[in-house]
């Protein structure tokens, strides 16, 4: 899906959508322990903990200084430490991830009384392998660590959204149909009137189908996105770090 189909297939939903949204609700009780703002930090947190792996595995440490470090970070995130300083006004959850990041891993590392291999809080599970085997798929191109980040964190959003599609389709009986037409959402060419004869449906019915899944597609892309920022503008300035991240 290109990004002119991704901004035309979502609704404009006015800034009162961003009163609500995760990385908001954090920001406005970034000083206070509220069950709301927490969940909704959990949650931008379990997003980015694979793009922020790669980032410090680009900087040069192990496979498993790499994870203890990513975990800590999040940990102290999590605690609000790093929060109290955010800079409202600079409303991407993105941009404040990367620039806290890297603070940590230039100075805060050092002195931090790190818990080794986990802690309070998991996002996945850790050992050497179940971040390095991907990481080691990664193109070696990659020109930085922020490139890498980029990408990843644009990889790991789109996959979010494909998971979410898919457990759409499932709930409303038509996971088989999913997997049989999900391959339009890459560009990649199939045949209709083969899927179409598999399915039991018309190559119309079918290419509406297509159609609907990837305006849906679409849709929440632009939702996982408007939950890290904070303004609606900064929504199509999201789209386009995307697109510009997976085509580098």
């Amino acid at each position: 899906m290109s990004p002119t189909e991704c901004r035309a297939s979502g609704n404009s939903s006015g800034a009162s959508h961003f009163l609500t949204t995760h990385w908001s609700v954090v920001l406005s009780a970034k000083n206070d322990t509220t069950i709301l703002a927490d969940a909704a930090l959990e949650n931008l947190c379990r997003a980015y903990w694979w793009p922020l792996y790669t980032f410090a595995r680009r900087r040069g440490y192990s496979p498993h200084d790499a994870q203890d470090l990513t975990q800590e970070f999040f940990e102290r995130l999590l605690e609000k430490d790093f929060l109290r300083t955010v800079d409202r006004s600079k409303g991407k959850f993105r941009s404040f991830l990367l620039a806290a990041s890297e603070h940590f891993l230039a100075k805060e590392w050092r002195k931090a009384n790190a818990q080794k291999r986990g802690g309070k809080y998991t996002f996945v599970s850790i050992n050497d392998q179940t971040a390095e085997e991907p990481y080691l798929q990664i193109a070696a191109s990659d020109p930085s660590p922020e490139k890498t980040f980029e990408r990843q964190w644009a990889t790991t959003l789109l996959n979010r959204a494909v998971s979410r599609l898919q457990e759409e389709f499932v709930a409303s009986g038509k996971g088989t149909l999913f997997d049989g037409i999900k391959v339009f959402l890459t560009g990649e060419k199939s045949a209709y009137a083969e899927l179409a004869e598999k399915h039991a449906t018309t190559e119309a019915a079918l290419k509406m189908a297509v159609s609907r899944m990837r305006q849906r597609y679409g849709e929440i892309i632009r939702e996982e996105i408007s939950n890290t920022v904070s303004s609606p503008e900064d929504v199509e300035e999201e789209l386009r770090a995307l697109w510009s991240a997976l085509s580098s």
